[in-house]
């Protein structure tokens, strides 16, 4: 009989460390992939200015935009995997692609933003608006989909 729960019940530490480094490496992995490929569609439809996978330096440190990205979708990634864990892969996926759209894309607008100097909101400006939701969105769903392939352990049936 399969195992019901989300989370195999081997070893809950060596799965939960499992799936919280696979939501790291997915998140980063995801940025590189599904946000910025959004980014670089946008970018090539002139819908944004924005250039995908920016090797311009951040402050404070200067590491190249495109790695900071990658690594913040990390810690992002981490955040989905702890709060989603408990869901089954359709439903995983669906709230991933929503956690990606909505949660991080606030944070930017209301949080990065005004640390940053630049308007609330991107201004507000629909092609923003949709390039955030959008570009985010994808990321949440290649986050789920990382997950969802290598972050669980193998399931064990017994005969």
């Amino acid at each position: 009989m399969p195992h019901s729960h989300a989370l195999p019940d081997t070893s809950r530490g060596t799965t939960l460390s499992r799936w919280v480094i696979a939501g790291f490496l997915s998140g980063a992995v995801s940025v590189l992939i599904f946000h910025q490929g959004a980014v670089a569609i946008f970018h090539a439809l002139a819908f944004t200015s924005r250039q995908p996978w920016v090797m311009q330096a951040t402050a404070p440190f200067g590491v190249p935009q495109v790695w900071s990205l990658a690594f913040w979708g990390g810690v992002w990634g981490v955040l989905l995997a702890v709060l989603l864990a408990r869901l089954e892969t359709a439903r995983f996926l669906v709230a991933a692609t929503l956690f990606g759209a909505v949660l991080p894309t606030l944070v930017a607008w209301f949080v990065v933003a005004p640390l940053k100097g630049q308007p609330l909101g991107g201004g507000f400006a629909p092609a923003g608006i949709a390039l955030a939701l959008v570009a985010n969105g994808l990321w949440g769903l290649g986050t789920g989909i990382g997950l969802a392939l290598f972050g669980r352990a193998p399931r064990l049936t017994r005969r």
